[in-house]
């Protein structure tokens, strides 16, 4: 599967994650949080593997059947804010179950202000997160992908405000830990294309070889930034 098929899977969870708060209004009935056992009267809890945190103060937790097979597949939990007749209630997280299967497969977090600050994803519904957006003033900025499956990001995509590709880095020797992030490619775009690419071969951070589209993006010293690694390794 290529690169852009998998942006483009990612961009459909996000779509179909934001089309599952249409029609989750006031007239929606808030479902229970348990589902009866099959085997018996009593009552289980049902792990979905879901990520929004639902115990805490001032929390108020909905659950939705949005497919009509009477079990829940959305959640949204909400932060109550004020008291008395000025209380209002601010989104703070809303995850889903898009195959059906009883597992939460994206999850999307929220700011104080409602706003989205990051969402994660299962995007081939193996049970392991590998596809994870951020955003910032509303927008997304950058998707980071974990392509191998091995629990690891080895891809993130840079987008400008107008959600444009500019840039893409790469961990293609597996350096990367969960907590750090080690590049070892820079591919940079202009007008959906990759014009210029460089390349850490020895792993110090630090771009050795650039690899140019000479029709798009001029050579070093002729009004293209080249350089090394610095400019590439951000977050």
């Amino acid at each position: 599967m290529t690169s852009t098929m998998r942006v483009s899977i990612a961009m459909s969870l996000l779509l179909a994650l934001a089309g599952m708060s249409v029609g989750c209004g006031d007239n929606d009935t808030t479902t229970a949080r348990r589902r009866s056992s099959s085997s018996g009267g009593s009552a289980e809890v049902i792990d979905d593997h879901g990520r929004c945190s639902t115990d805490g103060e001032g929390l108020e937790v909905s659950e939705y059947d949005t497919s009509g097979d009477e079990n829940p597949d959305v959640r949204r939990v909400f932060h109550r804010i004020g008291e008395g007749g000025l209380v209002r209630l601010v989104l703070m997280c809303r995850e889903a179950d898009l195959n059906g299967d009883g597992v939460k497969d994206v999850v999307r977090f929220y700011n104080d202000e409602g706003r989205p600050l990051r969402e994660e994803s299962d995007r081939d519904f193996d049970g392991s997160i590998d596809t994870i957006t951020v955003f910032q003033s509303g927008r997304v900025v950058r998707t980071e992908l974990d392509e191998d499956s091995d629990g690891r990001v080895d891809t993130k995509i840079y987008y400008d405000e107008r959600g444009v590709t500019t840039r893409t880095e790469r961990d293609v020797a597996g350096r990367s830990t969960p907590d750090t992030w080690h590049p070892d490619r820079w591919e940079y775009y202009e007008e959906g294309r990759v014009v210029r690419m460089g390349t850490d071969i020895d792993g110090d951070g630090r771009v050795d070889r650039w690899d140019r589209d000479s029709n798009r993006a001029p050579a070093p010293g002729g009004g293209s930034s080249g350089g090394s690694g610095g400019e590439s390794t951000g977050t």
